[in-house]
């Protein structure tokens, strides 16, 4: 690596503090500020591990306008879950978009399938995960290029929870993937590709021989299928470290070890990685709005909680947090548990955490927020959902406005 190459992860003590207080002060919290320049960088540090690879970005982790404008103008392409993730990347720039269905809804596919003839120029791929979607797909009159979903029965990832390659939702199984090649090619269409994807989070060694295992495994599919195929994605998962201690993963040792599992293909090796392209380029703003001593733990109670970072009460996941207040290195450290505003006991965002003696009114940075953040957002207990602010060099603009109270009963029908 150059001294010019970005580096592999930016940790929650490099953000500006400062920089971080003023756009607190001046847009409110709970705050989510998403830095476009590290996006670019992430994108910089997956093209040049993965040189020879197609990338895709999976836009779940983070489908914020500005942030979905930024990736496609690296020229990635768009990995969509959804109808509304395929409207948002096509309306912001992507000109290549595959479409994996999971158990796709019938409103799903006919606006996908609609898409295909009415976006000019549109590259798009629909990916089955069952034979059933494929006779929903014939319904429909989709004659454009697919790609089978496979089960390959090899699963990994930061919890169960998102544990996908071995879970039979997920999929066709993996025997099963010859016979519905051949019945896609006898209806006429134009199978063009193979999916898998082993789960999100993908960090440790055991993870890592997982995701090889399942690279394997769909090497040996492709070279058995008696087609000619374009394409042979093995997934994303590429997992970012959350706590400050933990090493980022080595791109270009999975970049290796990647190749080297997949075997010689005559299609073009993809990934489609999401996480690793968003997460440390986000931090959530949060105040303090309670200071609360008792026996167990001092509680320090925010404006941030559940409904605005879901991954700490839905994954038991481990975010770092850290204060802004500018006297902060002055002040004796103090265990605390950082609780939300929600009638939840699960609504904690960190327990136990040394954190300067916190004060009401000072402002907490919550690091690794850009994937799964503001996309897992919620109105639970009839909260609205936060701001989002895009920062690209020097100059920063709201991205997402804060919801109100009024928005929160805007589509309801008065009787």
């Amino acid at each position: 690596m150059t001294t010019d190459d970005p580096p592999p992860i930016r940790r929650l003590s490099e953000w500006d503090a400062a920089r971080l207080r003023d756009l607190a002060d001046e847009h409110g919290t709970p705050l989510y500020v998403i830095d476009q320049g590290r996006v670019r960088e992430n994108v910089a540090n997956l093209e040049q591990a993965f040189h020879a690879e197609a990338i895709s970005y999976a836009v779940k982790a983070n489908t914020v306008r500005t942030t979905l404008e930024t990736v496609a103008d690296t020229g990635l392409d768009a990995e969509c879950a959804s109808a509304g993730e395929v409207k948002r990347a096509v309306e912001a720039g992507f000109e290549a978009v595959r479409y994996t269905a999971v158990n796709p809804p019938a409103a799903d596919l006919d606006h996908v399938v609609s898409l295909s003839d009415a976006v000019e120029d549109l590259d798009l791929v629909i990916t089955i995960g069952a034979a059933d979607t494929l006779a929903a797909l014939e319904e429909r009159g989709y004659d454009g290029p697919l790609a089978i979903r496979v089960n390959p029965g090899v699963g990994a990832g930061h919890h169960a929870k998102v544990t996908t390659g071995d879970a039979p939702k997920f999929g066709v199984p993996f025997d099963r993937v010859p016979d519905l090649a051949s019945d896609v090619l006898d209806r006429g269409f134009d199978l063009v590709g193979l999916h898998a994807h082993a789960g999100s989070g993908i960090h440790d060694e055991d993870d890592l021989q997982a995701h090889r295992e399942l690279v394997a495994r769909m090497g040996e599919l492709a070279r058995d299928l008696d087609h000619d195929l374009d394409f042979l994605n093995v997934g994303g998962g590429l997992g970012v470290p959350y706590r400050p201690d933990e090493a980022p993963l080595n791109l270009d040792r999975v970049a290796s070890a990647t190749r080297e599992a997949a075997g010689d293909l005559d299609a073009t090796l993809g990934i489609e990685p999401g996480r690793y392209v968003v997460a440390d380029a986000g931090v959530l703003l949060t105040t303090v709005n309670t200071v609360k001593p008792t026996p167990e733990t001092t509680v320090v109670g925010v404006d941030a909680g559940m409904t605005t970072l879901l991954r700490p009460a839905m994954y038991d996941a481990y975010h770092e947090i850290r204060s802004l207040a500018p006297d902060a290195d002055d002040r004796e450290a103090t265990a605390a548990t950082v609780a939300g505003p929600i009638c939840e006991t699960a609504d904690v965002l960190g327990r136990d955490r040394p954190l300067p003696a916190p004060e009401r009114g000072d402002v907490l940075a919550i690091g690794n927020a850009g994937a799964y953040g503001y996309e897992m957002a919620s109105n639970y207990n009839s909260r609205p959902r936060p701001a989002v602010v895009s920062l690209d060099g020097s100059e920063s603009e709201l991205a997402v406005e804060r919801e109100t109270l009024s928005d929160l009963t805007r589509l309801e029908i008065e009787q």
